[in-house]
């Protein structure tokens, strides 16, 4: 997975990644050829007491360590310019991904799992790039080349990194094969701290209506916990790997001290030629130990890696039509044709056969109890979701055929959970309609009965709305989500559950209003509350999926028990007449 998601990503950067490592080939050249100088300027300078031999090769050392310090430079500069444009892509790709999904995929991973992903995991793989370029590069070639420069100072002594290298191979791949499994788990308890964090920020309130503040941070210290411990058992084994490497480092160091001067004594060797060994083995062992520092970033970044083409491989349900109808013939008419709904794995379908029409200048409401599927048809519509069977036509079109920019300005959809985002007032109202003026945005605002609180503001449409909208009521972020509907001005009208927030006064001059103001649109209502529907001129009802009535609000009263127990659970018979 990961060679994968790198072989595409960092396609587009062949042309720097070439140049970065020629960079590195020629400091690691450099790097290798000092030991050498140093020999030559020992053996035929300082033992023969020739300083020019020295100055000369003196100068030479200088130039060849400022080639490898300029060549230096450049590869980690191009390494981390590349490894930050990777970041950036993969992170955008996972972002478009996560944006084409609909609610069923949303739900399948979960929000706290998938901002993991597209941050932390992103980031692990983005390390790992970074230290490839500026670590991994040079790693084999100064390995390769440690060795061959090695035994050309002397053959017999290199007998000792025949035992060195194998023995530091094994003794990495062994516990880095340990480490893999253990990074995953890592991975997926983030996502679990990640989530409870999420809940605790985002239920603040209802933990302190409940006094449950003890409850959550012992939930959170075991979810930190779980967390702790599976990082001190990778912690414990990276720990291990460098005493491991040293430990190898620091005996074949000796013996390489013992056996060459054994090697000086019999003549066999020279002292230039000793140090300028010592000197290619701290190269060979530093380049193993790089690359050891690799291989403990590497399994963690293939988990990441995997989490994120998890991602990337999963496809929409919601898929974009081929060829889209870019234009409709007539205004709002809506239709939903034996419409099934199930979600994947489910043993039944929430919508069974359910069908319904709304035309241009009436009020569609649908009621229903808990659990009944309004949310879920309403949602068919604006395609959150695409119907398992049947037929969803706007204008006769069905809506799996519709552009996607012509089905939003078609359809406006006020979900059931008003969401607005960090910024302003303004901002989030001109959300569907960004060259939306002032006098419209406050005349939305007149009509969904917010002007009033909105001018109260501080800064009046400039106002700052948190994310979410928590530093409104929730009457208020209802109310602005209507608003933010009205602006953009569509053909069809979705309230889902819209007025529950709202006290009855308001709730009757908000309908009235908005009765004006959609006079010519096609609108439909799901709501709890049979005050806010039983004026509409045609009123659908649901149970357990399946529509069992349509007709007005009186029709309905004499012969659907289904409806008459809804309205009589909250109305007097009186009332309800």
């Amino acid at each position: 997975m990961l060679i994968r998601l790198l072989r595409t990503h960092l396609g587009p950067y062949r042309k720097p990644i070439a140049l970065l490592v020629f960079l590195q080939f020629l400091q690691t050249c450099a790097s290798l050829y000092l030991p050498t100088l140093n020999a030559d300027i020992i053996d035929n300078g300082v033992v023969d007491g020739d300083t020019g031999y020295i100055l000369r090769f003196g100068a030479l050392m200088v130039g060849v360590s400022v080639v490898q310090v300029v060549c230096n430079v450049g590869a980690v500069f191009y390494g981390a310019r590349t490894a930050s444009a990777l970041g950036r892509d993969v992170r955008a790709a996972v972002f478009d991904r996560v944006q084409s999904f609909s609610a069923r995929e949303l739900g399948h991973f979960g929000a706290p799992s998938l901002i993991t992903r597209t941050t932390n995991d992103v980031q692990q793989i983005q390390m790992l790039v970074l230290m490839a370029f500026t670590l991994m590069v040079s790693a084999p070639i100064m390995c390769v080349g440690g060795i061959v420069m090695a035994l050309g100072q002397d053959v017999p002594l290199s007998g000792v990194l025949l035992a060195v290298v194998p023995v530091l191979g094994v003794s990495v791949s062994l516990i880095v094969r340990r480490m893999r499994p253990l990074f995953r788990t890592m991975q997926e308890r983030l996502d679990t701290v990640n989530r409870v964090l999420r809940e605790q920020i985002t239920g603040n309130r209802v933990i302190r209506a409940f006094v449950k503040d003890g409850y959550e941070e012992e939930r959170f210290r075991g979810a930190n916990a779980q967390l702790t411990d599976v990082s001190m058992a990778t912690g414990r084994l990276m720990a291990l790997m460098f005493p491991v490497v040293m430990t190898v480092v620091n005996i074949s160091s000796v013996a390489v001290v013992w056996f060459g001067a054994h090697r000086i004594d019999s003549g066999g060797m020279q002292i230039g030629a000793l140090t300028a060994f010592l000197a290619y083995l701290m190269q060979i062992v530093m380049a193993v130990m790089m690359a050891t520092f690799m291989f403990m970033m590497v399994p963690r970044a293939e988990v990441c890696a995997e989490r994120i083409e998890e991602v990337l491989a999963t496809e929409t349900s919601v898929v974009p039509p081929v060829k889209p109808v870019t234009k409709l013939d007539r205004r709002g008419h809506l239709e939903v044709r034996s419409a099934d709904f199930r979600y994947p794995g489910a043993e039944e379908s929430v919508l069974k056969d359910v069908g319904l029409v709304a035309r241009p200048g009436e009020t569609t409401a649908i009621i229903g109890s808990t659990g009944s599927g309004k949310s879920t048809l309403l949602g068919l519509v604006p395609r959150l979701f695409d119907a398992t069977g049947g037929e969803v036509l706007v204008d006769g079109v069905d809506v799996r055929e519709l552009d996607p920019r012509l089905m939003a300005k078609t359809v406006g959809l006020v979900p059931q959970k008003p969401y607005l985002f960090s910024g302003t007032v303004a901002t989030n109202l001109r959300y569907g309609k960004p060259d939306a003026t002032d006098e419209e945005l406050w005349h939305a605002l007149e009509v969904a009965q917010a002007a009033d609180f909105v001018r109260n503001l501080e800064h009046g449409l400039n106002s700052p709305i948190a994310q979410g909208g928590t530093n409104v009521s929730g009457g208020q972020r209802q109310r602005l989500a209507i608003a933010r509907t009205l602006v953009q001005r569509p053909e069809i009208y979705l309230f889902d559950d819209s007025f529950s927030a709202l006290d009855y006064e308001t709730d009757a001059l908000l309908r009235a209003a908005l009765a004006e103001e959609t006079a010519d649109s096609t609108v439909v209502i799901v709501a709890q509350r049979v005050s806010t529907i039983r004026d509409a001129d045609r009123i659908v009802v649901l149970d357990e999926g399946r529509v069992v009535g349509t007709g007005r609000h009186q029709e309905l009263m004499a012969d659907n028990e289904t409806y008459r127990e809804i309205v009589l659970s909250q109305l007097t018979e009186a009332e309800a007449a």
